[in-house]
């Protein structure tokens, strides 16, 4: 048996023949009708109007930050359980994120904090541009509470959708929630397009000025006529095809993840010191990733040496994502709370859970973990 990956691209037949299909029409750059179709479907899936495919999550952040009126000395609220892309987007603008704490039940942003902390501001007369809500490890943020609170005090919601495609709250897809929503399809995604992101909206006349900003900002003239300074963050025809499968396979990709976060909890769960990112009852995640706890006093082995010992054995695993307010490149930045987040980050693994690890490759993570915890079934 190989090395077992974290998280590790899921392709097949299907990319390989849209892939040199898009290849054989001679649409390599970025434009071309496997775009179209692909942020077409997106929109779809998503339950938005329009959907702007672009290079990179983080473009897509920049870009729907941009349009939400973030600029210099605007400061952006948002969790700081989360990658750092999400606040590095609103750095790149001049702007000043303010993390809040995870709420313990969800590990997404804390609903009653960010509603705490927009009514003092509003009191001080210095209320954000815009809140950033993050779907954590594809568990989507309480939305009727964080759009609540957003349109209480008139702020704008971008909803950080990255880990989250394929998943639902309240029967609503993820990617539908906020003024402006954002994916992923990074390598390790649920579904990749081998590098990239999408800006998705309902304001058909946003995603259009998103796309505009994307292409360098071109005035649509003969020669290069630029009024203003663009990015180049559009996606190309390419890589649009492998994200056009990926996608006809998601309910697949999703179905798989969730089965092998409930063999993790079932082989693992009762062993003690160990627990799981709970599963809020108002949504259904993707289980883009699988993170469990341990608790080093009752489990008698830190998170640390458990990931050691699974690298040890060619597994890869990774600790939670660690808390932006306690990066160095944020230091000094406003933090809300801050003890449930830091409290996840030391003692949170996060496990094996692409959609194409087999049984027997999950066996093989099971077991060590029981020999680490000095347990001593297999995965049940």
């Amino acid at each position: 048996m190989g090395r077992i990956w974290l998280s590790p691209p899921h392709v097949g037949e299907g990319e390989r023949a849209l892939l040199l299909e898009a290849f054989d029409s001679n649409w390599i750059a970025p434009a071309g009708p496997h775009l179209e179709r692909f942020e077409e479907k997106l929109a779809s899936l998503a339950g938005r109007q329009s959907a702007a495919a672009l290079s990179s999550g983080t473009a897509a952040l920049h870009l729907g930050l941009k349009l939400l009126g973030v600029g210099p000395g605007s400061e952006v609220l948002m969790p700081t359980l989360t990658f750092v892309a999400t606040a590095a987007a609103a750095t790149y603008l001049g702007g000043r994120p303010v993390f809040v704490d995870s709420d313990p039940h969800t590990w997404t942003i804390d609903p009653g904090l960010l509603e705490e902390e927009l009514g003092r501001r509003a009191r001080r007369g210095r209320l954000p541009a815009a809140v950033v809500s993050v779907d954590l490890y594809g568990q989507c943020a309480d939305y009727e509470r964080v759009e609540q609170a957003c349109a209480r005090f008139g702020v704008p919601l971008l909803e950080d959708a990255a880990e989250a495609l394929g998943s639902s709250y309240r029967g609503r897809p993820a990617g539908s929630f906020g003024q402006l929503s954002v994916f992923s399809f990074n390598g390790n995604k649920i579904v990749t397009s081998g590098g990239g992101g999408s800006l998705l909206g309902d304001d058909a006349s946003a995603i259009a000025r998103a796309r505009h900003l994307a292409c360098q900002a071109r005035q649509p003239v003969a020669h290069f006529e630029h009024e203003e300074v663009g990015y180049n963050y559009r996606l190309s025809n390419l890589l649009a095809a492998v994200g056009l499968a990926q996608l006809d396979g998601l309910a697949d990709k999703v179905a798989r993840r969730r089965h092998l976060n409930r063999r993790y909890r079932q082989a693992l769960g009762g062993l003690a010191g160990v627990s799981f990112m709970p599963e809020a009852a108002y949504g259904v995640p993707n289980c883009w990733l699988t993170c469990m706890l341990v608790d080093p006093v009752a489990a008698g082995v830190d998170r640390e040496a458990l990931r050691r010992l699974l690298e040890d054995h060619a597994v890869e695993s990774r600790p939670a994502w660690k808390p932006l307010h306690l990066q160095p490149a944020f230091a000094g930045a406003e933090v809300v709370g801050g003890a449930v987040a830091e409290g996840v980050f030391e003692r949170g693994l996060c496990l094996p859970s692409g959609s194409s690890l087999t049984t027997a490759e999950q066996d093989r993570v099971i077991e060590l973990l029981h020999q680490g915890l000095g347990g001593t079934g297999a995965s049940g």
